[in-house]
């Protein structure tokens, strides 16, 4: 053997060797990108709650019998739905307020109000009877509102 094939061969073999470090770390980074995604979460997130009481001065028509509060934000699809859902159920004795994040910061503060669409629906002393956290269909605020006016009328609406 030369001295030139005795070379060749050691360039073949630090190829070999190179193109083999890299497919292994190819290979362990992306094992380590795997493990490192968490999974899909299967259920809703159900940490964000209501209020349970509201200052009734902080709001629009809160001198009225019922009050349904909209805690909203601007960027929201389904918050504007819920809006859209929830405005129909103004009436003498129900004020529909909409508190938008961007127009009333401090009252989400003040609230503890972290995620949106919240609808509250508070008696004459601000007491919450009943909440939505998340989207509501309207037949849901309907017969929430119905039912908290007049307890027993509405089948099933006692619970949050």
């Amino acid at each position: 053997m030369t001295w030139s094939h005795s070379v060749e061969g050691d360039r073949g073999l630090r190829l070999l060797v190179v193109v083999a470090v890299v497919a292994v770390a190819l290979i362990v980074a992306e094992l380590v990108r795997r493990r490192g995604r968490p999974d899909a979460p299967t259920q809703p997130v159900t940490g964000y709650t209501a209020p349970a009481q509201l200052d009734r001065s902080d709001f629009e028509g809160g001198d009225r019998e019922w009050l349904v509060a909209l805690f909203t934000s601007a960027t929201c699809d389904t918050c504007a739905e819920t809006v859209a859902r929830a405005s129909v159920l103004g009436s003498d004795a129900v004020a529909v307020c909409e508190v938008e994040v961007s127009q009333h910061p401090e009252l989400h503060r003040r609230y503890g109000i972290e995620a949106v669409p919240i609808v509250a629906i508070a008696d004459s002393e601000g007491v919450v009877r009943r909440s939505f956290v998340g989207p509501v269909s309207a037949t849901h605020l309907w017969a929430a509102v119905a039912e908290v006016r007049e307890p027993g009328t509405v089948a099933g609406c006692d619970e949050n």
